[in-house]
């Protein structure tokens, strides 16, 4: 009877842990599922961000053929991201935070697009309406040459007698593999930017440094692969290239030549040209 009477209790004692054990799993079990709901919903809301992201992206457009060029990447990029959150288990929030930093940097590299595109359609706009307002100018000067005339002479006799070294007859050109002068693009192979310095029989004479800066069609300025500096009023300026000419106080012709890496754009070039101490004019070339 005693034996009996032990027995029972061990079943009732072992009913009841069993009964606990199922308890605890149940709830163990409905947690779980609880997390992985969660886990799910975040992963729905990661790849919504990235369909927007994509969406975003796809709505940029400039007219700069190489950022296009970017762009397509950074797309690539996008779907390419998609399609491994899509493939990868809500369980593993690991890979679902790496996959949300590498959203982070993607957002971040589209606001660097998105500046540059808005400075672009600036520039399109700026070019655009000092093309109207330079046509303008020189049918109205075309018109007043005679009245502008005597002027012009004044101006000139002006500049005569200033201190400050001023230039003239500003002229880019393409030049060939032969270094003879070409319009076409395909066939340019450094460009070449001419001008007097004028005549000033007070100016400091010595040696006098000459810059150009040359911009593209695109809008970039050409540069020779690293920064080149100087100081023009007080700021800081990038050139494309520079010669240094022994100014004694006579009109000199020079010209400065830009070795960049072609093949070269077709489209409208423009060149200024400065010195340390004031701008000497500007040109333009159209290539073809």
């Amino acid at each position: 009877m005693e034996n009996e009477k032990k027995l029972k209790t061990i079943v009732i004692v072992l009913a009841a842990v069993a009964v606990v054990l199922a308890g605890v799993l149940g709830w163990l079990w409905i947690e779980r599922n609880g997390v992985i709901d969660d886990l799910n919903v975040e992963k729905t809301k990661l790849t919504s961000e990235m369909v927007q992201l994509q969406s975003d992206y796809d709505g940029l457009s400039s007219n700069n053929d190489s950022l296009n060029v970017q762009l397509t990447v950074e797309r690539e990029k996008v779907a390419q991201l998609i399609e491994r959150v899509k493939k990868t288990e809500a369980t593993n929030r690991s890979k679902l935070r790496e996959y949300e930093r590498e959203l982070g940097t993607l957002r971040s590299i589209m606001r660097g697009y998105i500046k540059q595109i808005d400075s672009l359609n600036t520039l399109n706009i700026s070019l655009r309406h000092e093309a109207t307002q330079a046509r303008s100018e020189a049918k109205e000067s075309k018109e007043k040459f005679q009245e502008l005339q005597s002027t012009t002479d004044e101006y000139a006799r002006q500049v005569q007698i200033g201190s400050i070294v001023k230039g003239r007859g500003v002229e880019l050109t393409a030049i060939n593999s032969s270094n003879k002068d070409t319009d076409r693009s395909s066939r340019a192979k450094k460009l070449r930017t001419c001008l007097s310095l004028v005549e000033n029989s007070i100016a400091e004479k010595g040696p006098r440094r000459v810059f150009v800066r040359i911009t593209g069609p695109d809008g970039i300025l050409l540069t020779s692969g690293y920064e080149q500096i100087f100081t023009f009023n007080g700021e800081q300026m990038i050139y494309s290239a520079s010669r240094e000419v022994d100014y004694q106080g006579e009109e000199i012709e020079i010209c400065i030549f830009y070795q960049g890496n072609p093949p070269y754009l077709k489209g409208l070039y423009s060149v200024e040209v400065y010195t340390e101490e004031t701008k000497l004019g500007s040109g333009e070339l159209q290539l073809r």
